[in-house]
């Protein structure tokens, strides 16, 4: 069984008028991973797509919406994953990857078949899918964290010394528009992406994981000067509009992953926000 979602994008202002629960519904993305099933959410951000895929009991094939209008998913679209769970076996029209914990795998348009399989049983996979529009066809690549791009950013002092490790990017493969990351946080640390930023050429989705049980994170979103939180839980994602910042702060340190698509692939486009300025 399969479950896909659609949502409206939404503005500044009717964000301003949003309470808790509207604020939620809108943005917040629960029960990514279930057994057996692949669910997907489309955001009208950039179109882009946020899903899991869990497979248990046999095979998972990525599905193909009706709301997508396509012969099959990746007619018109590139697809990135990143696995959080056991290990996984991807195949996308005839051709394995074996992906370990925190492994990453492009596969891009016109990739007709794509199924996802647990190595164990016992230690179930899962997918952490994003997926945006694509113009052009560029060859499935799987990307390591040996061989991804890595950054140290932040102190201990500000807690929020991290590790960046940019795997689905133009520095380290080709992609349309897709790019994928994963920001982990060292002991002691909690705050990422701060200060805060926005950037209106793009929009971002966020996956929190490895939070610890018993914790927490608090996910700030909203207009520099108009910020609104969510609270979040392990294994869920958030949606990030154009204008909107994308930070947070865990009561504990934690593992994330930021995905992103819009008009261009330059990941140091950002319009930079003083933290004293957030209202």
């Amino acid at each position: 069984m399969n479950k896909f979602e659609s949502r409206y994008a939404q503005s500044p202002k009717e964000v301003k008028q949003m309470d808790t629960a509207t604020l939620r519904e809108n943005f917040l993305i629960e029960n990514i991973f279930e057994a057996n099933e692949v669910n997907l959410t489309l955001s009208h951000f950039d179109r882009y797509i946020v899903g899991g895929a869990m497979p248990v009991d046999g095979k998972l094939d990525l599905p193909n919406p009706s709301d997508l209008k396509a012969n099959y998913f990746l007619e018109r679209r590139e697809l990135g994953i990143i696995c959080v769970g056991g290990k996984a076996i991807v195949t996308a029209d005839g051709q394995k990857f074996e992906l370990d914990y925190k492994e990453a795998l492009y596969i891009g348009r016109g990739t007709k078949a794509v199924s996802f399989e647990s190595v164990d049983k016992n230690q179930p996979a899962k997918l952490y899918i994003n997926s945006a529009p694509a113009h052009k066809a560029y060859p499935a690549k799987k990307v390591s964290k040996a061989e991804a791009e890595i950054v140290e950013m932040g102190s201990p002092e500000t807690a929020n010394h991290r590790i960046i490790n940019k795997l689905l990017v133009n520095s380290v493969l080709q992609t349309c528009q897709l790019q994928m990351g994963m920001t982990e946080l060292k002991s002691g640390s909690v705050w990422n992406t701060m200060p805060a930023h926005t950037h209106d050429r793009r929009m971002e989705a966020y996956f929190y994981f490895e939070v610890p049980k018993g914790q927490s994170i608090c996910h700030f979103m909203g207009e520099p000067q108009e910020t609104r939180h969510v609270w979040m839980q392990n294994n869920e994602a958030v949606i990030s509009p154009n204008w909107s910042i994308h930070a947070g702060a865990g009561t504990s340190n934690y593992t994330f992953i930021w995905g992103m698509a819009g008009e261009n692939l330059d990941y140091g486009d950002m319009d930079h926000c003083a933290i004293t300025e957030l209202r």
